[in-house]
């Protein structure tokens, strides 16, 4: 049965975001599709359309703490509905922490933390009318894991995990769902930007259990779980989704 409830989907233009948003609109969802992008938003919101489905394209760069704000009012000026939230975009970046900047720090934290935290704050008036409002997180394997170099990333992507905790706790009352998917390594657009992508990829797919890395559409396909409005009594959870990477490396035995 088709699903006439509003989505937004931050860092919707590439990777697990495009993929989420292509799959709740082919469930009937009307996607705001949000990232700084505009030819890859404007891709993904063709297609979602070329497949009969709704969706609309909103640029922010979620770094701006304005952002939050502005999008839900975008949103909401169109659609005069708010339903589902899923907080996908983040910022990534390597540095040892005795080598760790303040900028890198600051930018981090906004994307990663601030941004989810005000933009589900903006959208609760809406949320609240909601008859199944729904809000997912996207945390990483790196929430829970120790490698040098991921001190920042790591941190913003363990306070995103309590964060959904406590939105779910304070939320409930309201009949607002906040849950939270921790993915592993995904091959997407950022594990491709780097040199010998596809050894990369091989070699952190031998890190995992399992023997391979994911794909964006295994992610959406649990998001989509989580904000089905049939799931109605799940909220607070973490899940991950990662072949067992967080699990550790696999034996060599």
């Amino acid at each position: 049965m088709d699903d006439d409830r509003v989505a937004i989907v931050t860092g919707g233009g590439s990777g697990i975001g495009a993929a989420t948003a292509k799959l709740l609109a082919s469930h009937g969802l009307t996607v705001a599709v949000v990232s700084r992008n505009t030819e890859t938003l404007d891709e993904v919101a063709s297609e979602i359309a070329s497949d009969g489905g709704s969706a609309f394209a909103v640029v922010a760069d979620l770094a701006d703490p304005d952002a939050p704000n502005a999008v839900v009012r975008s949103v909401l000026e169109r659609t005069q509905r708010l339903d589902v939230i899923v907080n996908n975009a983040a910022a990534f970046a390597l540095a040892p922490f005795d080598e760790a900047e303040k900028g890198a720090f600051d930018h981090l934290v906004a994307v990663n933390v601030r941004a989810p935290f005000f933009l589900v704050q903006a959208a609760l008036p809406a949320l609240r009318l909601s008859p199944a409002a729904a809000v997912v997180n996207l945390s990483s394997a790196a929430a829970v894991m120790y490698r040098r170099g991921q001190a920042i990333y790591a941190l913003t992507k363990a306070a995103i995990e309590h964060l959904t905790k406590q939105m779910a706790f304070e939320l409930a009352p309201d009949g607002i769902r906040v849950n939270s998917i921790r993915p592993g390594p995904i091959d997407t657009p950022l594990h491709r930007a780097v040199e010998n992508a596809e050894e990369r990829l091989r070699q952190l797919g031998e890190l995992t259990p399992l023997g391979r890395v994911g794909y964006p559409d295994e992610i959406a396909r649990w998001i989509w779980h989580l904000v089905d409005a049939e799931e109605d009594w799940v909220t607070g959870s973490v899940i991950s989704i990662d072949g067992g990477r967080v699990l550790g490396p696999p034996e060599r035995l």
